[in-house]
């Protein structure tokens, strides 16, 4: 099964709609995608607009790969677990974010063997498809060596700790 996560703040039509074409020509993989809203309408992948985290958790694990937005949220959890993931970073000058921090943090984390990093839709596809043969050659250990197991920790409290306002602070 792919597992399609577009986070749980924002729609992300382009990643949604790049993996139904790819799910077009590939009839035999089940595909799965959180969706958030959004105004594209799958026509070949199942779609789920709110997981809670057990349900979100277990599609995560029973995933060959997962496909995803570049969060920090996706990208720890594959690391964790050695999932591997193809990343579509959102962009600001197509509406997707307020700005482009997505692209800098899946150019930085495309070290590692268990995640591709897709510059454009056309190319999430071929990524998919990659990791696909790598699992079947069984050359798909996905680990991620060298990440610190206390890093991810560090890093998973405070994405969970709420927020605090501060004077300026918008978000």
């Amino acid at each position: 099964m792919i597992f399609v996560t577009v986070g749980t703040q924002l729609a992300f039509d382009r990643l949604v709609c790049a993996v139904d074409g790819w799910s077009a020509v590939h009839p035999e993989e089940n595909v799965v995608a959180q969706v958030n809203g959004g105004s594209y309408i799958p026509h070949h992948i199942r779609t789920i607009a709110g997981l809670p985290p057990a349900e979100f958790a277990q599609y995560f694990a029973e995933a060959r790969v997962v496909v995803a937005h570049a969060g920090m949220g996706t990208i720890i959890s594959a690391l964790d677990v050695g999932k591997p993931l193809v990343l579509l970073p959102r962009m600001a000058a197509l509406g997707e974010h307020r700005n482009d921090h997505q692209v800098g943090t899946a150019r930085h984390f495309a070290r590692f063997s268990c995640i591709r990093v897709a510059s454009s839709e056309a190319e999430v596809g071929a990524l998919i498809d990659d990791l696909l043969k790598t699992e079947a050659d069984g050359a798909g250990t996905h680990a991620a060596p060298g990440v610190s197991p206390s890093l991810l920790d560090g890093i998973r409290s405070f994405l969970d700790t709420p927020r605090r306002r501060h004077p300026g602070n918008s978000s």
